[in-house]
């Protein structure tokens, strides 16, 4: 399956400019999504999914262990994924390669990770083609991310 991302990622990223350029909003994948409410369903969620994934729970953590912290993490991940998919929200945390130097992050650990956010969509009932372009829009980051 995870040979079959990268071809799928970058035929979404090609879909979501060319409807773009016809004038589609840019925040139609946000309001198909459901908008912020829907989007920190999905956050939480996905955090509570990978911090009992064993194969990436480590990354975790830290995050999972300090209340404060795990607020803040998850705010900052339904910012990010409301400004990815075109929503009035605002990401001011850190660039992924700055979040995610020396942690060791693997293609295998990535591909658990989009594992575990699709498990999330399919629970939560977002729809395969929001899925597909919210994937294609975060998908860019994994060279930023995976480390070895």
């Amino acid at each position: 399956m995870r040979k079959h991302i990268t071809p799928i990622l970058l035929t979404v990223m090609l879909a979501i400019t060319a409807t773009m350029a016809f004038g589609q909003a840019k925040d139609a994948l946000y309001k198909s999504l459901g908008g912020k409410k829907a989007i920190t369903a999905v956050v939480n969620d996905f955090v509570g999914r990978c911090a009992g994934d064993p194969r990436i729970a480590a990354f975790f953590k830290p995050d999972v262990a300090d209340p404060k912290k795990l607020a803040h993490f998850k705010m900052e991940l339904v910012n990010q994924i409301c400004e990815a998919a075109g929503g009035p929200c605002k990401y001011t945390g850190k660039s992924m390669k700055e979040a995610h130097a020396g942690m060791g992050v693997s293609s295998a650990d990535f591909g658990a990770l989009v594992e575990d956010l699709v498990a999330t969509f399919n629970k939560l009932g977002v729809k395969k083609a929001d899925q597909d372009a919210l994937l294609g829009v975060l998908g860019p980051m994994k060279s930023d991310i995976v480390e070895k």
